[in-house]
């Protein structure tokens, strides 16, 4: 059975790039980074499986905003560099989150230096920029929503209702360092903002594109096929019902509870495999 455990944890490490000395997790003594292990991100971004599934349906959700999808389909190789974006956007959140003061603006600045590089007109003449604060916002509420969703539906229903609003309050820090403003910080600002944006999103062929690949990615072993695939469902299944119907998603109701059913024997197993991570080894540095 270890043989077993630490192939899958191999598996998950390559996959998000874990120990490849991309990122720097050791915290000086006293140095609880941004938020600390009382925080409620420590505990919504220390789920793997929650975190993969949310982190897709952000990406879909994302790419609703024309300016978002524009950027992607600039500015990104993302038919051939989908498991390079998937590692960069998992070190980003497990730095922000776990690493020193140091590190996460490190990445926070490193982040803001590409964003220098991301600009364009769209088809319609409407210029675009990822340095654009209403962008940014946009950006990172679909993120935070999307984690948030996945952590209650996957790994805790009972998150008390005052530690979610402490999680948008938190999460906010690190997006207002990128540059968004007006950045809400509770699930009631959050569900305000998210019905004023919706007149502004839209879905087309270029979108669908960018879905179809996102969805399609190749998996690191031939066994592990059937799990992206139920991962990548869960992640469809997640989006708000308004989102889903602009992707043009039909989700019958008979088949959500296999699905989720699935996905909870999923996350047991990888909880299990993953007996070293960002959050374990943050949580182990505190011993």
């Amino acid at each position: 059975m270890e043989s077993l455990r630490r192939a899958i944890q191999d598996q998950v490490h390559g996959l998000v790039g874990f120990g490849s000395g991309e990122l720097d997790l050791d915290r000086p003594p006293g140095d609880e980074g941004l938020f600390g292990p009382q925080s409620a991100c420590w505990r919504v971004h220390g789920d793997f499986t929650s975190m993969m599934i949310g982190g897709t349906s952000a990406l879909l959700l994302q790419m609703l905003h024309p300016l978002a999808l524009a950027g992607v389909w600039d500015h990104s190789d993302f038919e051939r560099d989908r498991a390079g974006r998937l590692r960069r956007t998992a070190q980003f959140v497990a730095g922000t989150t776990y690493g020193a003061k140091a590190e996460a603006e490190r990445l926070i600045d490193r982040v803001r230096t590409i964003h220098d590089r991301v600009a364009g007109v769209l088809p319609d003449g409407t210029p675009y920029s990822a340095n654009d604060p209403e962008l940014l916002t946009w950006v990172h509420v679909a993120e935070a929503s999307s984690f948030l969703a996945a952590y209650l539906r996957y790994r805790d229903s009972a998150f008390p209702a005052a530690e979610q609003d402490r999680y948008y309050d938190e999460t906010a820090l690190v997006a207002e360092r990128l540059g968004a403003r007006e950045v809400p910080r509770s699930r009631r600002a959050v569900e305000t903002y998210l019905q004023a944006v919706r007149p502004q999103l839209r879905a087309d062929e270029r979108t669908r594109a960018v879905a179809a690949a996102l969805l399609d990615q190749p998996s690191p072993h031939p066994l592990l096929l059937p799990v992206g695939k139920l991962l990548a469902g869960a992640a469809i299944d997640l989006l708000p019902a308004w989102a889903r119907a602009l992707h043009r998603y039909r989700m019958p109701e008979m088949g959500r509870s296999p699905l989720r059913l699935g996905v909870h024997g999923v996350g047991r197993v990888l909880r299990w495999a993953l007996t070293d991570g960002s959050a374990k080894r943050a949580q182990a540095r505190l011993a």
